[in-house]
């Protein structure tokens, strides 16, 4: 498995370190933001609600004075039409508050009109807030109804009654509000319209829509509205709630106490924070260049810090070179770990090249086959586990070799040794050592050659071993054949020296003339 080197450690950190501030900074800076202008959207909704909630209240109020002083002009007159239709056309032109007046006597017949309801003079009034007026005889704001006179026209009318002096009932002087036509009302809540896509209506006590700007839903109950229930209950406040349409809005409601009426105004949640992504899009779209310009310096500056160590590094996986002394010594080693690692490796690797001049062809060699005996071959072992060299031990004896022996003698059998001394030598790789550790066992090591080449290895010398004939005996020899590989097969020398016997007695076990590979 191929390792990431200092460089590519240094700036994936970086790189992950930078991504997660900077997503971190996002993501708070949002969230703040974000919640900040929620907040702010609905207290100025709630505030806006509040102005024109005074706004209708205080309409309200000027037109029952008006209405309360036409009252008492009655009174005045000689109750003839011309009189009576003086006072309604007065109501009518001096304000433009309604789009329709009425005088009407106690019994409900109509006394005086406006010139849209000149036919109406003399007839009995039917309508809902008719004969409210009359049954309740005070001064009165109806709930919206709809107008006997024409289809599909909402109404509101505001009454004031009439007494004479002795306190009798003479009836009530009335105005009414055309709720689908061009009325006040609308004025009022429609020259505050925003460019903001802010949506204002006005609801009853009835829960029932008065004003909207989308006109064809005045008249529509929108009880189910969590808004609505508060608003005509005389709250006021604020809330974030999803609309008929599912679409999350931020209301603003406020109460108009004298119709018991509420106005609510309300942004959408996309709309109000539209304006924010679109900046935070912005923010991230003009910090890229700088990031990558980031990048590109932790690029330099980690090739800058790891190369002493890279240099030093690929030195050490060619410790067996002739110059891997002069290379090691031209690594520029700027800082402290650096020197320190190489000033270690050139005396390790003095130490070593010391220690391997003061072993003897003698003492590392085999007399009888001229290989490697064991010293030798733990010397270099032990000089491949320094390096950190991966390896393979392919681990050899001979089969039933006691018995040749015995049946031709020591010399026949020595001579044996030899033969297949000389053909491992002749089957192995230049750079492979072939060693015999003792007795009929032999060894071969293979550097930098991983469990799958030394088994195919292992496979061809069996092969070759049990075709040919021994000249000394005139008879075919086999081998048992155990294979291991460091580091794969054990953190020491020691323990893959010691699964490469157990291969070896596995292959025994099995029949003899194997190979097996212990992992």
């Amino acid at each position: 498995m191929r390792r990431l080197n200092l460089r590519q450690l240094i700036l994936l950190l970086t790189v992950s370190t930078a991504l997660l501030i900077l997503g971190n900074t996002f993501y708070t800076s949002y969230k703040t933001q974000r919640t900040l202008l929620i907040e702010q959207t609905l207290e100025t909704n709630q505030a806006y609600a509040a102005k024109l909630a005074g706004k209708i209240e205080d309409f309200l109020v000027a037109v029952q004075q008006q209405l309360a002083f036409a009252a008492q002009d009655i009174l005045l007159t000689d109750h003839s039409p011309q009189a009576l239709e003086h006072i309604v056309e007065r109501l009518i032109k001096q304000s433009n508050n309604f789009n329709s007046v009425l005088i009407v006597d106690s019994k409900g017949t109509v006394t005086a009109a406006s010139e849209t309801m000149r036919a109406l003079l003399g007839e009995k009034l039917r309508s809902t807030g008719s004969l409210q007026a009359l049954k309740e005889r005070k001064p009165l704001i109806s709930q919206p109804f709809n107008s006997v006179a024409k289809i599909n026209r909402l109404i509101v009318f505001i009454s004031q009654p009439v007494f004479d002096a002795q306190g009798n009932y003479l009836g009530f002087v009335g105005g009414s509000i055309y709720l689908n036509d061009e009325s006040v009302l609308q004025t009022l809540l429609g020259e505050h319209y925003q460019t903001d896509r802010s949506v204002v209506y006005a609801v009853s006590q009835e829960a029932r829509l008065i004003y909207h700007q989308d006109a064809y839903r005045v008249g529509e109950l929108v009880d189910d509205n969590p808004v609505v229930v508060k608003v005509i209950a005389g709250q006021a406040g604020s809330q974030q709630l999803a609309n008929t349409l599912g679409v999350e809005m931020l209301a603003g409601y406020a109460h108009v106490p004298s119709a018991g009426w509420g106005v609510v105004t309300q942004r959408s949640l996309d709309a109000t924070l539209l304006s924010m992504n679109q900046q935070m899009l912005a923010v991230a779209k003009y910090s890229f260049p700088f990031f990558v310009l980031v990048l590109w310096v932790v690029w330099v500056v980690s090739r800058w810090i790891s190369k002493p160590l890279w240099q030093l590094a690929q030195s050490a996986g060619y410790l067996d070179r002739p110059d891997v002394k002069a290379n090691i010594s031209a690594v520029s080693a700027w800082y402290f770990e650096a020197a320190q690692l190489k000033r270690a490796m050139l005396r390790g690797l003095a130490g070593l090249n010391r220690k391997i001049g003061q072993l003897s062809l003698e003492n590392i060699t085999d007399p009888l086959t001229g290989l490697l005996n064991r010293r030798g071959m733990q010397a270099m072992l032990d000089e491949w586990e320094v390096a950190g060299q991966p390896f393979s031990i392919i681990m050899g004896d001979i089969d039933h070799f006691k018995r040749i022996n015995d049946e031709f003698g020591h010399d026949a059998g020595d001579e044996v040794l030899i033969t297949l001394a000389k053909h491992m030598q002749e089957s192995s790789r230049p750079d492979d050592l072939v060693c015999r550790s003792g007795g009929e066992e032999f060894i071969l090591l293979l550097p930098k050659t991983d469990a799958s080449v030394a088994l195919k290895a292992a496979e061809r010398l069996r092969q070759r071993v049990a075709s040919e004939l021994c000249p000394s005996t005139g008879q075919t020899v086999t081998m048992s054949f155990g294979v291991a590989s460091w580091p794969c097969a054990g953190a020491t020398v020691a323990e893959v020296m010691k699964n490469a016997d157990q291969a070896l007695y596995a292959a025994k076990e099995a029949g003899r003339n194997q190979v097996h590979h212990n992992q």
